[in-house]
């Protein structure tokens, strides 16, 4: 039985039950990632800094070189 927009009702109760199922799978990975960054606080590691890590590695080259010389045009502004 379609709605007004032409989307019928088992199709809706389709899309609502996949984003419901990745929205558990990402509580479960989420779960797995804190679970790792404890074990790795447990050896000693900082988890802040491996955050960074991180996310530094997720960048392209050209990103990252950009980011990095405003970080340095920042502090050499406030005399760091």
């Amino acid at each position: 039985m379609p709605d007004g927009s032409g989307v019928s009702a088992q199709r809706l109760k389709s899309f609502i039950q996949r984003i419901e199922r990745l929205e558990e799978e990402k509580k479960a990975l989420a779960a797995d990632i804190r679970e790792i960054y404890s074990e790795a606080r447990s050896t000693g590691l900082d988890s802040k800094i491996m955050r960074q890590v991180i996310k530094i590695r997720q960048m392209d080259q050209s990103e990252r070189e950009e980011q990095e010389s405003l970080i340095q045009i920042y502090l050499s502004a406030v005399g760091k």
